[in-house]
């Protein structure tokens, strides 16, 4: 039950007009919340960039592993991106996979893991994923290594209904015709974490698909649509955990993209078998 309050009250305070030009207003408002709800845990840094000679952030906070400095190991990095197209409040893209951002600081503060984890809350992905470009570039450059990337986009949309579901061509063929199910989409060198991951999802109810996708996800355009595929391109083992955007939800980039179009439970199960399977990677 806590976890629900939790993730609704971090939706109510994210999901309204947040373009970072044409709503700047609500983008600054969401990144203060952004930014106080992480300094809980720690010391929030932000990554600097400029578009049009605006100065964006990426907001960061690192959480030490469970044997702190002692074990150098290379961080679990967990995005999601905080902007939204004009015109949306943006409740499923992306509120939804900030809030569970939020929740999974909150967990794994209390609780460190094997590993250190990097949360990341991304600027300006709706204007081509440069918020998330910048900062892996960056990595790159620094010959920073990582465990692994986790993209969160669009975490609360569900549909029972049969035939809700639809696919990039082909693949309707393997998967279930069903939008009630969170994906897992990663590079090659993922598949041990898919497999996990979606184990540990499966096991508190809900139910998971996975997709190994080969050459940076260049043959199926659709699976490069986040955060993650920057990752990809500069060689890192990344993944996005979606509910499919527009393969499902119908109000992907309208107006309508409201709260109300959410199923709570579902997102509960998301971010519940996320801290689960994320413990154990």
């Amino acid at each position: 039950m806590e976890l629900n309050e939790h993730l609704q009250t971090h939706l109510i305070q994210l999901v309204r007009d947040r373009d970072p030009y044409l709503a700047s207003a609500g983008h600054f408002y969401v990144q203060q919340y952004i930014h106080e709800q992480l300094e809980q845990w720690g010391t929030v840094e932000r990554h600097e960039f400029k578009v049009r000679g605006k100065t964006h952030y990426n907001l960061i906070l690192n959480l030490p592993s469970l044997n702190g400095e002692r074990e150098k190991l290379p961080p679990i990095l967990i995005g999601s991106h905080y902007d939204a197209v004009p015109g949306t409040p943006g409740a499923d893209d992306n509120a939804t996979g900030v809030a569970v951002l939020l929740e999974l600081a909150r967990a794994f503060a209390a609780k460190p893991l094997k590993y250190p984890v990097r949360l990341v809350a991304f600027d300006m992905e709706e204007y081509g994923l440069l918020g998330s470009a910048e900062y892996a570039a960056y990595l790159y450059q620094q010959r920073q290594p990582l465990r692994l990337m986790l993209s969160l986009e669009m975490l609360g949309y569900c549909d029972s209904t049969p035939g809700s579901q639809k696919y990039p061509p082909g693949l309707k063929y393997i998967y279930p015709n069903t939008g009630n199910f969170i994906a897992l989409i990663g590079n090659l060198t993922t598949i041990p974490d898919l497999i996990r991951l979606s184990y540990s999802i499966r096991k508190v109810g809900t139910p998971s698909q996975w997709l190994p996708v080969f050459n940076k996800g260049l043959m199926i355009r659709a699976t490069r649509l986040s955060d993650h595929s920057p990752f990809w391109d500069r060689g890192y083992r990344a993944m996005m955990v979606t509910d499919t955007a527009f393969m499902r939800n119908p109000h992907y980039h309208q107006p309508s993209d409201r709260l109300e179009t959410l199923d709570l439970d579902f997102l509960v199960g998301v971010c519940h078998g996320l801290i689960m399977g994320i413990r154990n990677l």
